[in-house]
């Protein structure tokens, strides 16, 4: 691993995500865990240098106030505070705002002086790191991932193709709603470009046979939910020796899917 990381515990703060930015623009990698994250599952992350405690307005669950695990403190990292008095480490700050800048100017003695962070986090390093890390949890497995042809899915697949090759199963389902000409670039690019082991689905008249006379688009977004999830789990169930489901999608929606106990 290469890139030094600084982790950003959530207390409350509607802001994580704004100050996680603001560390990567000092070109130190950050990422976002939850406020009950064990001392065992803190040092088991890669290049840990720092913790910050992110304090904010959401600290009540249930009518009760939630706290980081005292374990944190003796784990071995430095650890900062924001908006959060009663942590129990010297440096403290107060309520963080979403000025990227005063955050930067804020954390930045903490993050370089005192845990000794190198400003090492690019985009290249970020690549080599993910690929790595695939490559250690996938290893000669195969990997199973839907691949639509968005930016979420293609990038995930761009990196698993780097990590595993062949290993990796695309499945691309086109439900007949794709903008014009989308199949057949994913098609171009993945299978005949990349040399993706790609399955293309023509589900076109299928869903349309669904939407038909259907008005409403809640209704509507329901039913092509539901039906890409039926024709996903029939073209799995033809492929065999799958030991993972690769999925392609954005930070935030990592963040909200911690589970219930965890989640802020």
């Amino acid at each position: 691993m290469k890139q030094d990381m600084i982790v950003i515990l959530d207390l409350g703060s509607t802001e994580n995500t704004v100050l996680a930015r603001a560390i990567r623009a000092l070109g130190v990698y950050s990422e976002i865990y939850p406020h009950d994250i064990t001392a065992a599952e803190l040092k088991a992350l890669p290049n840990v240098k720092g913790v910050i405690i992110n304090g904010g307005p959401n600290h009540v669950i249930d009518g009760v106030d939630i706290d980081v695990l005292p374990e944190v403190y003796e784990a071995g990292f430095p650890v900062m505070a924001a908006g959060h008095d009663k942590a129990r480490c010297e440096v403290k700050l107060p309520q963080l705002t979403d000025d990227v800048e005063a955050i930067k100017n804020a954390v930045k003695s903490f993050v370089f002086d005192t845990c000794k962070a190198e400003a090492n986090w690019n985009m290249t390093n970020f690549v080599n790191d993910q690929i790595e890390l695939i490559r250690r949890q996938v290893g000669d497995k195969k990997v199973l991932l839907a691949l639509s042809g968005g930016v979420d899915s293609s990038v995930v697949a761009a990196l698993l193709l780097k990590a595993i090759g062949n290993n990796l199963v695309c499945v691309h389902v086109n439900h007949g709603l794709m903008r014009k000409g989308e199949s057949e670039a994913v098609i171009e690019v993945f299978k005949n470009q990349l040399n993706a082991n790609l399955v293309y689905v023509d589900a076109t008249d299928r869903f349309l046979s669904k939407l038909e006379n259907v008005a409403d688009p809640e209704q509507k977004r329901k039913i092509i939910g539901g039906e890409f999830i039926r024709v996903f789990e029939e073209e799995a169930r033809k492929l065999n020796g799958i030991d993972f489901l690769g999925q392609g999608t954005i930070y935030p929606d990592i963040v909200e899917s911690v589970p219930k106990r965890q989640r802020w």
